[in-house]
């Protein structure tokens, strides 16, 4: 059975790629903001580009935060890509500006410490044992734009729960978070909608979770 889909448009960028390569990958795809169909669908997917503070705004004016938030209440997987992945986090400094993030996961997003910034191009990176997103793409490269990261992994389970798994990658010695995989809720700081094969493999890795 084909899976539905919902990439949700809430004015982050241009996002008509990450619907094709959802397509590619055997989903059914809707792009809208549209709450109850946003709830409703097989997955969700927030894509982000841009500065933190303004993806955070334009999401939470959709009430995107709330959709994800029952979502993931009732164990309905949820995929964020780059600044979607990014605004899962407690929170994130621009410019001297610090903004609320959507707290699923504690952390801060900052400014990558490398010679060159922003980090754009083709990466390789340190997946996580058992993942199920880099299964058969584990050595492959991914294509990253960014100059901000999550650069500490801060949550702790104390074997209460099952740790989520955190794919690493390192951009001119400083190393971030590249991807996370906890129940529903996954992420990748990298666009496996531009990442050619190995982000067509990923997707379709996703897909067949739901």
């Amino acid at each position: 059975m084909t899976k539905s889909v919902v990439v949700l448009d809430y004015g982050s960028g241009n996002i008509r790629s990450a619907v094709r390569a959802l397509e590619r990958a055997g989903a059914e795809v809707t792009l809208t903001a549209d709450r109850a169909t946003a709830e409703a669908a097989d997955g969700l997917v927030v894509p982000g580009v841009g500065a933190y503070a303004a993806c955070v705004e334009q999401l939470r004016a959709v009430r995107g935060h709330e959709v994800i938030g029952r979502r993931l209440a009732g164990g309905r997987p949820v995929l964020g890509i780059c600044v979607g992945m990014q605004v899962l986090f407690e929170h994130g400094v621009e410019h001297g500006v610090d903004t609320p993030g959507l707290d699923e996961w504690p952390g801060v997003v900052e400014r990558l410490h490398a010679p060159v910034v922003p980090h754009m191009g083709w990466n390789t990176v340190e997946a996580a044992d058992g993942s199920q997103l880099f299964a058969g793409v584990e050595g492959e490269r991914f294509y990253f734009v960014h100059s901000y990261g999550v650069r500490a992994w801060l949550l702790s389970t104390d074997g209460r729960t099952q740790a989520p798994l955190v794919t690493w990658a390192e951009h001119g010695g400083d190393r971030f978070v590249a991807a996370v995989e906890n129940g529903p809720l996954a992420a990748t700081q990298f666009h496996p909608e531009k990442s050619g094969d190995a982000g067509a493999a990923l997707l379709r890795n996703w897909v067949a979770t739901l």
